[in-house]
């Protein structure tokens, strides 16, 4: 009980806040309307009830007009039937998208909260395969969630609408056992009641298993989709090493696991159908064997034996909710699909909460400087990496900053630009400065090239003869009529005009802080050092910070950080350049 607490908290913690939100009055009108159509169905399956005894008592009666009449009844009411399933199809759908269109806008933003999506990778990323999460388990969770939630709702009204049904007809046949009679009030509730726990208690015993493996199969899934996208992403580097055999390999085992978690799941719903197909054979004379003996007895008619086995069977089937295999399926489904949107949540708030441990950015005067005191950087293990006092650089000033590899250059950008969450300290930045980091291999998004040298400014923000000018200044002439194309820029460029395109992105945006994290060391020296004069030129005030190991870039700077060994950390110490010529 304790279990289905907690997961009726977080059902509800998960799917209330749309029914608060902006979209909230479409969204209880669609449910209100959803659930009004639900109980419309069960009140025609209530006159369906009553109509079954006079049926088949005109027929027992050989009564031709009263046959006409009912097949006139029954004409109107699956009518009635037909218009009101189809609209609560179309109903629910509607409700189904507009519900999932705020809820993936919701997972989205939390997702990409500034740097959240990086710190949650960071924190070992509990939350395996985001993308599927958003895009997969939203949809299943809405689509199953309304089906299962309907579908009890209508179990609910239909339990109560004919257990009084059912109670009244336990009189007018009562219990005939071995020729007497038993005066069990309501019988009939109590054997449906009985039967219904029973055939419930042992689907779930059978089948609660399915909710782990389904869980661990939507991971398994998403792994090797997720595989066979990065395979495709690097299908170049795999070419040149010839890892295709490698590659071949860890796809098959990443297969291999789904596999064998498929058979557990085949396994398990073999188990799980073999019982619940018996009890839906069984459920089928169920109701006629209980009830026959008052008929042949000669205290029921023809038309109150069908009433009541149909009554009966809608009782049980009302409590048997769980118990049809494809609905324990779904259900078990669902339950794993909350547990993974749970997940994410908690991988979110993590995130979120290390977004405040130290080390803190300060935000001071606009004419500032950023400033490094008692910082020390760490790794997510704990384990020093990086420590800087009395560190500053001032507007303007174009710093180098070098090291051995591995010592903690490019995590220390990433604590400066806030991102970082590991360590203790203090990080000052001028308030209101626009700092922008450039890493070796810069990012493109699939796009026009316009809008990827653009991002992350909306498309159109430039107009084409500002990045014309720019791709010629960097030395990429001869893509300016590639501008309105769209491609797969990461994959079709080299990693030289990726930084040449990076750099031309830096200079559309002018920051006022510009960190180039080797930003272009796939360059030969004379084209580095040109870009580099060219950032002089045309960025005279901003400051400029490098990471770099090619001892030509110095005459570019001001001033060296150099990151040196200093125990189990590197110690930041600064040292004079020859100014820049």
């Amino acid at each position: 009980m304790k279990g289905f607490a907690s997961t009726l908290a977080t059902i509800w913690r998960l799917a209330a806040p749309y029914f608060r939100s902006e979209d909230a009055f479409a969204g209880r009108l669609l449910l209100a309307a959803i659930v009004a159509i639900e109980l419309s169905i069960v009140a025609i399956n209530v006159m369906v009830n009553q109509w079954n005894a006079r049926f088949y008592n005109a027929l027992q009666d050989r009564n031709w007009d009263a046959f006409i009449t009912e097949l006139m009844i029954f004409s109107g009411l699956a009518a009635a039937f037909i218009v009101l399933a189809v609209y609560q199809l179309y109903l629910n759908q509607w409700l189904h998208i507009r519900w999932r269109r705020w809820m993936t806008a919701q997972l989205l933003g939390d997702w990409l909260d500034g740097p959240n999506h990086y710190r949650m990778q960071l924190l070992g990323d509990a939350a395996d395969n985001p993308d599927q999460r958003i895009a997969e388990d939203v949809n299943w969770f809405i689509e199953k969630g309304l089906y299962l939630g309907v579908g009890l709702l209508g179990a609910t009204v239909t339990l109560l609408s004919f257990i009084a049904i059912l109670w009244s007809l336990s009189d007018a046949a009562p219990l005939t056992m071995f020729g007497s009679q038993w005066n069990i009030p309501g019988y009939l509730v109590w054997a449906a009641l009985l039967y219904a726990i029973a055939g419930t208690v042992l689907t779930h015993l059978i089948g609660r298993a399915l909710i782990h493996l389904n869980f661990m199969q939507q991971r398994y899934e998403a792994d090797f989709r997720f595989d066979l996208v990065r395979t495709r992403e690097n299908s170049e580097q795999i070419a040149l090493l010839e890892g295709e055999p490698a590659e071949r390999s860890r796809l098959s085992r990443r297969f291999a696991s789904l596999v064998n978690n498929w058979h557990l799941l085949m396994t398990r719903q073999k188990w799980l159908t073999f019982f619940t197909a018996g009890y839906g054979q069984i459920s089928m004379v169920f109701p006629y064997v209980v009830v026959s003996p008052a008929y042949f007895s000669g205290a029921i008619q023809l038309g109150g034996l069908m009433q009541t086995a149909s009554a009966f069977n809608s009782v049980q089937s009302a409590l048997s909710f769980f118990v049809s295999a494809s609905t324990y399926r779904q259900f078990a489904e669902w339950r794993s699909v909350v547990q993974r949107l749970a997940g994410f949540e908690l991988a979110v708030a993590a995130g979120r909460t290390a977004a405040v441990t130290p080390p803190v950015v300060e935000v001071t005067p606009v004419d500032g400087t950023v400033e490094l005191h008692d910082l020390t950087v760490r790794l997510p293990n704990g384990t020093p990496l990086v420590a800087a006092n009395g560190i500053v650089v001032k507007t303007g000033e174009r710093v180098l900053v070098s090291g051995p590899s591995g010592s903690g250059k490019s995590t220390l950008f990433r604590a400066i630009a806030g991102i970082w969450p590991f360590g203790k300290g203090r990080i000052t930045v001028p308030k209101g400065a626009r700092l922008m980091m450039l890493p070796q291999r810069p990012y493109f998004p699939i796009g026009t090239l316009a809008a990827a040298i653009a991002y992350p400014a909306e498309p159109g923000t430039f107009d084409k003869a500002r990045l014309a000018e720019v791709l010629t200044a960097v030395g990429l002439p001869a893509m300016v009529p590639r501008l309105d194309e769209e491609a797969h820029w990461n994959r079709m460029l080299s990693l030289g005009e990726q930084q040449r395109l990076g750099l031309a992105r830096a200079l559309l945006q002018a920051p006022n802080y510009l960190f180039l994290d080797e930003a272009s060391a796939s360059l030969d020296e004379p084209s580095e050092a040109a870009l580099y004069r060219l950032l002089r030129q045309r960025m005279p005030q901003a400051t400029i910070v490098s990471i770099g190991h090619r001892a030509t870039l110095a005459a570019f700077h001001d001033r060296r950080l150099a990151l040196e060994r200093d125990g189990e950390y590197f110690q930041v110490r600064e040292s004079a350049l020859k100014p820049a010529e």
